[in-house]
């Protein structure tokens, strides 16, 4: 296929793409499962189109931060693997990794998804910590979208295990029936910006040729709780409004596919 970056602009001035894709429209298959995992609390594989990542949740008791004594804490890691990309190298997380995690740690954090507060178990001294690890198995585009609708599918097949009440240790073999006190279900839609187009799912291919990309976390009623621009090119006010209102149409679209496919 050819995919330099003159052809997709010139395409996308003509409101094509290279895979005959709509412009608002999401690769195939979208695939969600949970529970792949029997050693993680919680854990998920997504896949749109070729884009496969997992995403894993595992929760530890630790003493609260000194200014949140009594709340638990979220910690979101993402490792962009090298056999999913030639791209990415073995070693610490590069830029990319540490933007990816930001980006999908801030739509929980900021939507305030986890009532932190019941996650305490002694006020300054136990707490749960929820850990959501992110891991790329195939990354052919929009790692964004893919790595929180995967947290969030992860987050809501999670389950607190047992502890032993008199030796207050973890048993990770065992799992209750309770789920994490998921209050609110924030997830991020990406919408680019190429040759004065808005689209959204782009291929690898595609994100060459990216001048701008904006991506809004938001709860099911539509409110907005985070956004991280991308792109070396600015935004105009007309531009981030028809991008927002893409990203709650679109994420509408995905949280439709999660919940339809987790029934």
């Amino acid at each position: 296929m050819i995919s330099n970056k003159e052809t997709i602009v010139a395409l996308a001035a003509q409101q094509k793409r290279l895979d005959q894709r709509g412009l608002l429209e999401y690769r195939k298959p979208i695939v969600i499962e949970t529970d792949i995992s029997w050693t993680a609390e919680g854990s998920a594989r997504v896949q749109i189109g070729s884009t496969v990542v997992l995403a894993g949740v595992k929760l530890s008791i630790e003493k609260p931060y000194n200014d949140t004594p009594d709340e638990g804490g979220i910690t979101v890691n993402v490792e962009l693997l090298p056999l999913s990309s030639p791209k990415y190298e073995s070693g610490p997380p590069g830029m990319a990794a540490i933007e990816l995690a930001r980006v999908v740690d801030r739509g929980i954090r900021e939507a305030k998804a986890i009532d932190v507060k019941k996650l305490c178990i002694t006020p300054g001294e136990k707490a749960w910590f929820v850990i959501i690890d992110v891991v790329t198995v195939n990354d052919a585009g929009n790692l964004f979208d893919a790595a929180g609708l995967a947290a969030l599918a992860a987050l809501n097949s999670a389950r607190f295990p047992m502890v032993n009440k008199e030796t207050g240790v973890i048993d990770y073999k065992h799992k209750t029936t309770t789920p994490l006190p998921l209050v609110k279900q924030p997830l991020p839609l990406t919408v680019y910006k190429i040759n004065g187009q808005l689209m959204v799912d782009l291929s690898t291919n595609e994100e060459i040729a990216y001048d701008a990309r904006l991506t809004v976390a938001s709860d099911k009623d539509g409110t907005i709780s985070a956004l991280q621009k991308g792109g070396s090119e600015p935004l105009t006010v007309e531009e981030i409004d028809a991008m927002m209102t893409i990203a709650l149409e679109k994420a509408r679209f995905l949280r439709e596919e999660l919940q339809k496919q987790l029934k």
